[in-house]
């Protein structure tokens, strides 16, 4: 019988990195000769900002945002063992990694049988490599079981609903699958006890315009494109949601249990011109929390794709997705936690809407 469970997570590379390098995006920002030298300086940052820096230049602070996001992934990870889904389908975002200049698909769903990634080779945005936090090797190998069927039977649906989904079964440029589904995989393994949940990967082109000027990462402001050589853009924020919504559908006629997962930070500081890229938008975040926490799915869906790349929000069409699944279903979270940084890039969220006894709107 089919049933849906709901979950938000973050896949945010610094955590797989050392709490002295968890700083570094910021780091590289404060070296762009474009902003303006008084901007850089901390004596003029936002007072939480400050308190974040301290007196050892965020350690103290990058410590306590791993314990929280821990804290977070832990409650994701008993939820999801406790559902025990038939397979995990994850939305997440292409950073300019399986999908390059040859195709770029605005939605892409990677039904494999089998996946093998050896996550420290690979060039991701933000990715530590060697300097990983469980110190292991090159030649460590994340062996995924697949779900191809499944993948098939979204693809399918979805087709059927009016969405050309494209759709994979196997890599086009990498060996695996990009960063945003690895990390999924290996956070919510983070004491590495063992992760034997099947997964489809649903890649999101969520990057738009700047997948191809900007490698899917950061630039300095004085090497941004021009507009003119800009790529088209992304899919909007209500065509996301809609998606989600035709996904819950798709499977809640089906015959799987499915874990539905949006894996992103919210607003990301390398994107947000409007603080120089220094810090993430807070007031944004803080709105699309309250909606979410509330149900008022009506504000994720009216949202326009301008104020998502304005905001620097753009992995946050990955929760769009959720966001209109959950609220075809009629779900809000049981459960949620929103954790804010001005230092370390972007604020996070983790949600849970339980497949049963759901809290309705």
């Amino acid at each position: 019988m089919a049933e849906i469970l709901g979950i938000g997570m973050t896949h945010y590379p610094p955590l797989a990195g050392r709490d002295e390098n968890m700083m570094g995006i910021l780091k590289g920002t404060l070296r762009d000769p474009a902003i303006p030298a008084e901007l850089k300086d901390p004596a003029n940052w936002p007072p939480r900002m400050r308190e974040e820096y301290g007196t050892d230049q965020g350690k103290a602070a990058a410590a306590e945002h791993r314990r929280d996001l821990l804290e977070g992934l832990g409650k994701v990870r008993e939820a999801l063992d406790e559902f025990s889904p038939d397979f995990i389908l994850i939305w997440g975002d292409d950073q300019y990694e399986n999908c390059t200049e040859d195709i770029i698909p605005p939605f892409c769903i990677l039904a494999y049988d089998n996946i093998e990634a050896q996550p420290w080779t690979l060039k991701a945005p933000g990715m530590p490599g060697a300097a990983n936090v469980w110190n292991e090797g090159g030649d460590f190998m994340l062996k995924i079981q697949g779900h191809r069927e499944g993948g098939k039977f979204l693809a399918s649906g979805l087709i059927t609903e009016a969405f050309d989904v494209c759709y994979s079964y196997r890599p086009l440029h990498l060996q695996g699958i990009g960063h945003a589904f690895l990390n999924s995989v290996a956070y919510l393994d983070y004491h590495r006890k063992g992760f034997n949940h099947r997964l489809v990967c649903f890649a999101i082109n969520c990057y738009g315009r700047k997948v191809i000027g900007f490698r899917g990462g950061a630039a300095k402001f004085g090497q941004t494109p021009r507009p003119e050589d800009l790529d088209p853009p992304s899919p909007s924020p209500s065509r996301c949601f809609d998606l989600g919504a035709a996904a819950a559908r798709v499977l809640k006629n089906s015959p799987y249990r499915v874990a539905l997962i949006a894996s992103s930070s919210w607003s990301h500081a390398f994107l947000h011109d409007k603080a120089w890229r220094l810090y993430p938008d807070m007031q944004s975040d803080r709105a699309f929390y309250a909606a979410l926490r509330s149900g008022n799915y009506s504000h994720w869906r009216e949202t326009p794709l301008s104020a998502v790349e304005d905001s620097g929000q753009q992995e946050m069409l990955n929760w769009f997705c959720l966001a209109g699944a959950m609220a075809e279903l009629k779900r809000k979270p049981s459960w949620s936690v929103f954790i804010e940084s001005y230092l370390f890039n972007s604020n996070k969220c983790f949600a849970i809407f339980p497949h049963r006894g759901a809290v309705r709107i």
